[in-house]
C-alpha cells in the first residue's frame, strides 16, 4: 500500500480525497496556487506545496512543478481527482516513468476514450449500443449531408475530442447542416485544437444516463448502478439522482451486464463512468469518463461504498473489495451542485463568504471545502459545495434535500440554492418527468416570470 498520496487538485475533490487517504493511514502532499493558500485541503493535508501563481496553466496544469512537488516530498502515488489533469494521457504515462503510480485507468485507456469516435468504435466492437450516426469522422460537408439523410433528421454535429457542450450544433434540417458543421468545427478547433466532427442522429426527448464502473488488474469489473444525469444547463449537471425514476431494475442488470463484460475485454482498470442517452427504453453510448465523476457521492451513497478508497486499492494493485453480487442499491439518492452563481443567470460570483452552514441530519451529507471568511477565487470552476441526501425512497429524498437546503447558509455571495429549491417544488420533477432539455425550458420559465 501507498505511504503518501500527492492530491493533483483543488476545492471539494482534494478535501474527498484527502479525507480517504486518511481514513486508510496514508499521507497526504496538496499542491496549491497561490490563490489556495489559505484553502481547507491545504490547512489539513500533512504538507503542501505552492505549485504556482492562480491561472490553472502555470499551476494544477504545471506537470513539471506537479512532479518536482511529488518528488521532493516523497510521494509514491497521484491522485488526479477531476478535471484538470485527469484525463490527460500523458500526465499518466509520464508519473509512471517517474516511478510512481497514477490513481486511475492505463494511459491507453485514457487516449482511446478521450477521442468520442475511438471511443464508439471500440465500444460498438465491444457490444455495447451507440446513437446511429457516422462511422467515424466526417471527411467534409457531402459526408455529413449522406449521412445525415441516412439517419433522418435533426442531426447533431460533435467535436471528436470534445466535452461540454463545445463544438456541438443541432441540424434540425437539411437546410442547416452547413451551418451546423462549419460552426461545430470553428469551436471545435478553438477549444481543443482538433477540428474533426461526427454526427449523430439527435434524439429530441433523451434522458442522461450514466453507469459508473471500477475495475481491476486481476480481471475484474463491477458496475455500481446508474445515476441519472439529465437535469443540466449549458451541458453542464446541476442536479443528478440515483437510481434513475424511468430504470428497472432489469434495464439496470442487462446494461450493467453489457458494460462490464466490454470493458474486463479491454482490461480496464480503476474507475469510469460510460454516458447514454436513454429513450424508448434504448440505451445509446455517447462517451466514457475514465476518472471519477463530480457526482459519485449518490453512487456511494445508495452502493454503500467508498470509491476513492477503491481507487486507491486498484492503483496498489490489489483486488476490488466488492463481487458484482454484493453490490446492491439501496434507497434513493440525491445530490444538488451548490455553485456560486446568479440562480438566473448562472453568471459567476467569486467573492467573500460571511457566514457558511453546512445541514446535517440523518442521510445528509456535504462535500464541500468552504469556512466563514473563505475567498472563492474568480480563477477555477464556479462549483463551492455538492449537497447529498439518502433516503429509502425519492420521495423521501426530494423532502430531505428540501429541508437540507433550507438548513445550508452560503452568505456574502450569490449560490444556485434558490433554484434547487424551485427545481425540487416542480411536480414535473417530483413525478422524474423531466429530459436533458427540461432544465434550460425551467429556467427560462424562471426568467420570465
Amino acid at each position: 500500500m501507498f505511504s503518501k498520496i500527492l492530491i493533483a487538485n483543488r476545492g471539494e475533490i482534494a478535501l474527498r480525497i484527502l479525507r480517504a487517504c486518511r481514513e486508510m493511514g496514508i499521507r497526504t502532499v496538496a499542491v496549491h496556487s497561490t490563490a489556495d493558500s489559505d484553502a481547507m485541503h491545504v490547512r489539513l493535508a500533512d504538507e503542501a506545496v505552492c505549485i504556482g501563481p492562480p491561472s490553472s496553466r502555470d499551476s494544477y496544469l504545471n506537470v513539471p512543478a506537479i512532479l518536482s512537488a511529488a518528488t521532493m516530498t516523497g510521494a509514491d502515488a497521484i491522485h488526479p481527482g477531476y478535471g484538470f489533469l485527469s484525463e490527460n494521457a500523458e500526465f499518466a504515462e509520464t508519473v509512471e516513468a517517474h516511478g510512481m503510480a497514477f490513481i486511475g485507468p492505463t494511459a491507453e485507456h485514457i487516449r482511446m476514450m478521450g477521442d468520442k469516435i475511438t471511443a464508439k468504435t471500440t465500444m460498438e466492437d465491444l457490444g455495447v449500443p451507440l446513437v446511429p450516426g457516422s462511422d467515424g469522422a466526417l471527411a467534409d460537408l457531402n459526408a455529413a449531408r449522406d449521412v445525415a439523410e441516412k439517419v433522418g433528421y435533426p442531426v447533431l454535429i460533435k467535436a471528436a475530442a470534445g466535452g461540454g457542450g463545445r463544438g456541438m450544433k443541432v441540424a434540425h434540417t437539411a437546410d442547416d447542416i452547413a451551418e451546423a458543421w462549419s460552426v461545430a468545427r470553428t469551436e471545435a478547433l478553438a477549444a481543443f485544437g482538433n477540428d474533426e466532427v461526427y454526427l449523430e442522429k439527435y434524439l429530441d426527448r433523451p434522458r442522461h444516463i450514466e453507469l459508473q464502473v471500477m475495475g481491476d488488474t486481476h480481471g475484474q469489473v463491477v458496475h455500481f448502478g446508474e445515476r441519472d444525469c439529465s437535469l443540466q444547463r449549458r451541458h453542464q449537471k446541476l442536479l443528478e439522482e440515483a437510481g434513475s425514476p424511468v430504470i428497472t431494475e432489469e434495464q439496470r442488470n442487462q446494461i450493467g451486464q453489457t458494460v462490464t463484460e466490454a470493458l474486463a475485454r479491454m482490461g480496464y482498470r480503476n474507475a469510469g463512468t460510460l454516458e447514454f442517452l436513454y429513450q424508448d427504453g434504448q440505451f445509446c453510448f455517447i462517451e466514457m469518463n475514465t476518472r471519477l465523476q463530480v457526482e459519485h457521492p449518490v453512487t456511494e451513497m445508495i452502493c454503500g461504498v467508498d470509491l476513492v478508497r477503491e481507487q486507491i486499492l486498484v492503483a496498489a494493485g490489489e483486488k476490488l473489495s466488492y463481487r458484482q453480487e454484493d453490490i446492491v442499491p439501496r434507497g434513493h439518492a440525491i445530490e444538488c451542485r451548490i455553485n456560486a452563481e446568479d440562480p438566473l443567470t448562472f453568471a459567476p460570483n467569486p467573492g467573500t463568504v460571511t457566514v457558511f452552514h453546512a445541514p446535517g441530519g440523518l442521510g445528509v451529507r456535504m462535500d464541500s471545502a468552504l469556512f466563514a471568511g473563505y475567498k472563492i477565487p474568480p480563477y477555477y470552476d464556479s462549483m463551492v459545495a455538492k449537497l447529498i441526501v439518502h433516503a429509502p425512497t425519492r420521495a423521501e429524498a426530494i423532502s430531505r434535500m428540501k429541508r437540507a437546503l433550507l438548513e445550508c447558509v452560503v452568505e456574502g455571495v450569490k449560490t444556485v440554492i434558490p433554484l434547487h429549491q424551485k427545481i425540487l417544488d416542480d411536480p414535473e420533477f417530483q413525478a422524474g418527468d423531466y429530459t436533458i432539455h427540461w432544465l434550460e425550458n425551467f429556467v427560462a420559465r424562471q426568467q420570465d416570470a
